[in-house]
């Protein structure tokens, strides 16, 4: 194509730019290890939300310490929202390995962060990040 032959098919390359504002859930350059799973019915499940497996179904719903099916141990970090009905599940992506800044995680008021790390499972690590803005 050249002249006004290559205008005439409406493509015109070019570039966009956006700022990237990072939510600083990930605090770390260990490697990110995601899965999609089942998440269980009845749950409101915001990114960064601790995830525990319910052991006779091997859903995913929100960890609270004092549950006994099996989610009461950490598993998983959300890393989108999910939200679930009654009676019904869906599937969301989750963090499996990989450093997590306690500061922006949501987890049961059961928990305190120092529990919570003691309970996550090698592969995932909480811990307190500092921003990196100029204060």
């Amino acid at each position: 194509m050249s002249g006004s032959n290559a205008n005439s098919y409406g493509f015109y390359p070019s570039a966009r730019q956006t700022t990237f504002v990072p939510d600083q859930l990930v605090a770390g350059n260990l490697k990110l290890v995601t899965e999609n799973v089942t998440i269980g019915a009845s749950q409101t499940i915001v990114r960064g939300t601790v995830l525990g497996k319910v052991t006779a179904t091997g859903a995913y719903i929100a960890c609270v310490k004092t549950a006994t099916d099996g989610s009461q141990t950490p598993a998983a970090i959300a890393v989108d929202a999910v939200t679930t009905a009654a009676g019904a599940t869906a599937t969301g992506p989750v963090y499996l390995m990989g450093e997590f800044n306690s500061n922006y995680l949501t987890f049961d008021t059961s928990w305190t962060v120092d529990t919570l790390k003691a309970a996550c499972p090698a592969p995932i690590f909480i811990k307190t990040a500092l921003s990196n803005d100029l204060v």
